[in-house]
């Protein structure tokens, strides 16, 4: 590890030194290579965690999409800022930290990855990552799609640690900020032992996403949009619409469409072209989302649709009759299960939303647009989408509030989350 760290640092004096311009001609070579290996890097994320390989050809392609906008942007987003004071020069640069950790999740192997790696290292920084256990091949093809890019030896590093080991590493003194995507108890351990070495940390944690339907509502767009935003990546997705909430006066219809819409996705091997639904990632996985119906079952609820696992396959599954207590609602249902609830009219929803520990981003479906602009601070969330499904952009800054962690990825903000915003000032003598 140590041998790691130093080649890192080593790499850091070199890569701050080079001009912006060529660190983003740098990227634009590895976007090129990974096109050019697109289908095998699509099929080597099907293979590891289950993905429908369509999805995961898109996730691919996402990486490549976020490459060209820092490509593009990241040169004006960087630039030095003049800011007119009484003093006779002023201005504000942003420069990099150093050797930055990222810890990885397995839902979405590139893209989580990428959306720390690319502004972090066009930033000047140089990374090192601890990606998940269970996706090994994409965690060692990440590292070597930098090295063929051209990328100097450093500049990109894949650690091969357990994750009780990430605290050494956070504690060393020459790792300058980290990164974390993944559990709330993993984000709680990892910002504790940042914040105990005075490290800069960015946690992007778990959601409960709520999606609300009000019954002015276009109701065939809020379904298809809402089955796409719970049943993606086998609804594998921390900002997946998970609590559905559906206006007393369309709640039997929208249940009813829904329902219908669900039934007709094509479920079985991800391979498979036609796949809309896979297995989970794990057999644990599946367990655990089992656990949290059975739960919500014996406490009122009612199964609509699937509710049956077979190893690591769990139904699409839809529950009505849901209250506030139930698993399904308290927790983060990492899977094709969606819990609906009515409500009488937005400001029951908005209280309803908001009674989630969760608070990454929300849904709202309405034709009274003007009436919602008014309402849109009261929600407790990094994000509000209106009239679409929650997604995250390059061209947007991502994140959450509340347990759903803290910082920004993505834009202006997630460029500069891990540089030193320097002040400078000058007087003539």
């Amino acid at each position: 590890m140590q041998t790691k760290i130093n080649t890192a640092q080593e790499a850091f004096i070199y890569w701050k030194a080079i001009s912006i311009e060529e660190r983003i001609a740098m990227v634009e070579e590895l976007k090129k290579v990974l096109h050019q290996n697109r289908e095998q890097y699509a099929a080597m994320i099907t293979k590891e965690m289950g993905k429908p390989i369509t999805q995961s050809l898109a996730e691919v392609d996402k990486c490549g999409v976020l490459c060209e906008y820092y490509c593009q942007n990241a040169a004006t987003l960087l630039q030095t800022k003049h800011i007119q004071t009484e003093g006779h020069e002023n201005f504000v640069t942003y420069e990099p930290l150093g050797v930055l950790l990222g810890v990885m999740p397995w839902n979405f192997p590139f893209w989580q990855v990428f959306r720390f790696a690319i502004p972090s290292i066009i930033a000047g920084n140089v990374v090192m990552v601890k990606h998940a256990s269970n996706v090994p091949e994409s965690a060692e093809s990440i590292e070597a799609l930098f090295i063929e890019s051209g990328f100097p030896i450093g500049i990109y590093q894949n650690l091969h640690l357990s994750s009780d080991k990430v605290a050494d590493v956070i504690a060393h003194p020459e790792i300058k900020g980290v990164s974390l995507t993944g559990s709330e108890a993993a984000g709680s351990s990892v910002a504790a032992q940042a914040g105990k070495h005075l490290k800069k940390s960015l946690l992007e944690l778990g959601g409960s996403n709520a999606f609300i339907v009000c019954e002015d509502a276009d109701l065939d767009k809020a379904v298809a949009s809402a089955v796409n935003a719970r049943m993606q990546n086998t609804g594998q997705s921390c900002i997946a619409a998970k609590r559905f909430l559906i206006q007393q006066n369309i709640f039997d219809d929208f249940t009813e469409k829904y329902k219908e819409s669900i039934s007709q996705l094509v479920c079985g091997d991800p391979m498979l072209p036609e796949t809309q639904i896979g297995p989970l990632a794990r057999v644990d996985l599946a367990i655990e989302l089992e656990k949290q119906v059975e739960q919500s079952v014996a406490m009122g609820a009612k199964i609509v649709l699937g509710g049956k696992r077979k190893d690591a396959f769990y139904e699409p599954t839809l529950l009505t009759n849901v209250t506030t207590e139930m698993p399904v609602f308290k927790e983060e249902t990492f899977g094709p299960v969606a819990a609906l609830i009515p409500f009488k009219d937005l400001t029951e929803a908005i209280e309803i939303s908001n009674q989630s520990e969760f608070g990454l981003g929300v849904s709202i479906f309405t034709e009274d647009i003007d009436t919602l602009r008014s309402h849109i601070s009261k929600f407790e969330e990094g994000a509000v989408f209106i009239n679409t499904m929650v997604k995250s952009d390059p061209r947007l800054p991502f994140g959450g509030v509340k347990k759903s962690g803290y910082g920004r990825e993505l834009s202006e903000e997630g460029i500069k989350e891990f540089v030193n915003i320097k002040t400078v000032v000058i007087h003539k003598s």
